[in-house]
């Protein structure tokens, strides 16, 4: 099997339009599931206009809530309500490599496992390191069954500017997760 791999020139949502088209041929070669990121809102109703009334499994990942301070949430009810109202799913929970250990090593100023293996995905891109994290968080949830190869949507801040092909796992089997390809990635 061959693939082209797209190689955008930086980052941002200047890309999201690019990511859905490419997206878009994924779905129509047999893709079932696909795991977006989207801190406001914006991203997810995009792809949840693209791909309203298919047979597809459209799952949305928030920040947490409180990831930009206490008792604050960056994702929008009316863009949450739109999305769902189109046939996608919205989940907001625990960034895996942004949780408890990152409070420990702000206080105790240490190196911790998920800290680690977050840097380590970064080497790629912050969009691959998004792609992993949400494909896991919506495994958790119950959104995604392990094991299926899911697209997975990413960025760096804010937009699209990374698609992968992801084999599903939950976090508690992190070591089973796999990249099988990059798709779209930032140079």
């Amino acid at each position: 099997m061959q693939r082209q791999v797209e190689y955008l020139d930086g980052e941002g949502p200047q890309y999201t339009a690019q990511c859905l088209e490419i997206v878009e041929g994924l779905v129509k070669e047999g893709y079932k599931h696909i795991v977006v990121a989207s801190t406001s809102g914006k991203t997810g109703l995009e792809f949840a206009h693209q791909f309203k009334d298919r047979d597809l499994n459209l799952v949305v990942v928030t920040h947490s809530a409180g990831f930009k301070g206490p008792n604050t949430n960056e994702f929008s009810q009316v863009a949450k309500e739109e999305i769902e109202r189109l046939g996608g799913k919205v989940h907001t929970g625990t960034i895996l490599t942004h949780s408890l250990e990152k409070a420990l090593a702000e206080r105790h100023k240490g190196l911790y496992p998920t800290i680690l293996i977050g840097e380590v995905l970064r080497i790629f891109s912050q969009g691959v390191k998004v792609a992993c994290e949400i494909v896991m968080e919506a495994c958790d949830a119950g959104l995604i069954g392990e094991d299926e190869e899911v697209v997975a949507v990413g960025g760096t801040g804010k937009g699209a500017d990374t698609v992968c092909i992801v084999k599903s796992a939950c976090s508690k089997r992190f070591l089973n997760l796999r990249v099988l390809e990059i798709v779209a990635k930032p140079r």
